[in-house]
């Protein structure tokens, strides 16, 4: 059985905002009622954050949980963690209508960071990315480019991206020709 590696395998830029791919991820769609009895704690134990609001992220050093849809959350776990969360999760929903899936090897994490992060992303998604409209702790599943995306701040200076594999090294050109154009001036730097 060949080792799992990244889509970017490691890929990065240098420059005043940088690009780099996170490595391997451990992720969950998780379809179902989120309000289920003891979801949130099952998931509390997992991943170590609370369940997110509308549009929110929670996120740890490598965990998280962020809310796709009403009924949907991405779960995200180490990569060696994904079969234990999935059987709690099982577990939990056991005899409730619900999906979870590992979707780890089909997607692909990137970190924008740098003091015109915010302006990376803006050039490339149509969705308001003003600091009153987007704080950390907010999702946004949006577009970079030409293809499917989601995103959020992780920090004023951090932005942490999640695209499809399959169009992987696409969106991280995108995002280092964006990054190396500089900023356009429009947001305040490092807000």
């Amino acid at each position: 059985m060949s080792e799992p590696i990244s889509a970017l395998r490691q890929r990065e830029t240098s420059g005043s905002v940088q690009i780099r791919d996170t490595g391997l991820r451990g992720m969950i769609t998780l379809r179902g009622d989120l309000s289920h009895g003891k979801l949130g704690s099952t998931l509390k134990q997992i991943t170590g954050q609370k369940m997110p609001g509308r549009n929110a992220v929670t996120l740890g050093a490598d965990t998280g949980l962020a809310w796709m849809s009403p009924d949907e959350l991405l779960v995200m776990v180490p990569y060696a963690g994904v079969r234990d969360a999935l059987d709690k999760i099982a577990k939990t929903m056991a005899g409730q209508h619900h999906l979870a899936v590992d979707v780890s090897d089909a997607r692909s994490v990137m970190l924008v960071e740098g003091p015109f992060a915010r302006e990376v992303i803006a050039k490339l998604a149509p969705v308001d990315l003003h600091p009153d409209v987007w704080q950390p702790g907010t999702i946004i599943r949006s577009r970079l480019g030409q293809v499917a995306a989601a995103f959020w701040l992780r920090d004023p200076q951090t932005v942490e991206v999640i695209c499809f594999r399959s169009v992987a090294d696409y969106a991280f050109d995108l995002l280092a020709a964006s990054a190396k154009a500089g900023p356009v001036g429009h947001f305040q730097r490092g807000i």
